[in-house]
């Protein structure tokens, strides 16, 4: 038993040599798959519109623009992991509003929300949030140059 423990100690001290890595792959994914959906919201604009209207989404054409940049810009912050937590709140609530209105007719049970892929983002913008951008972003070096300042 105390080598179960022994080891169990040795993985534990190896993992959190690398507790870097989490945040890093959740921007990793989160940048890219939001900057490149803003991006192609933004070169089919006139179709998320109509794609808008069809959700009776109000005031569909701004809010087809809001949300293309939002993703875009938001997503590119992520990446970069600047102003991490900031950007993932409105990223989040776009996705909590797919949920309800594109996605919702398709929920029957709780383990159809499990399953939806904008349910995922949801948790790792949560995540992000909570957690920050980590230590391979430029929030991470930020907060050290402010910290040097004072």
């Amino acid at each position: 038993m105390k080598a179960v423990i022994r080891l169990y100690a040795k993985l534990v001290l190896m993992l959190s040599k690398i507790s870097w890595l989490p945040p890093l792959l959740a921007r990793i994914a989160l940048g890219i798959i939001f900057a490149e959906s803003g991006w192609g919201k933004l070169h089919n604009i006139d179709k998320v519109a109509e794609f808008f209207v069809e959700l009776h989404i109000p005031a569909p054409v701004f809010q087809a623009h809001l949300v293309a940049y939002t993703e875009l810009f938001g997503g590119i912050l992520i990446l970069i992991g600047l102003l991490t937590r900031i950007a993932s709140i409105p990223l989040l609530i776009t996705m909590v509003v797919a949920i309800l209105t594109a996605k919702i007719e398709e929920i029957t049970q709780a383990s159809d929300l499990f399953a939806m892929s904008e349910f995922l983002y949801i948790l790792l913008f949560i995540y992000l949030i909570i957690e920050g951008a980590g230590k391979v972003s430029l929030d991470y070096l930020g907060k050290k140059k402010l910290n040097s300042l004072s």
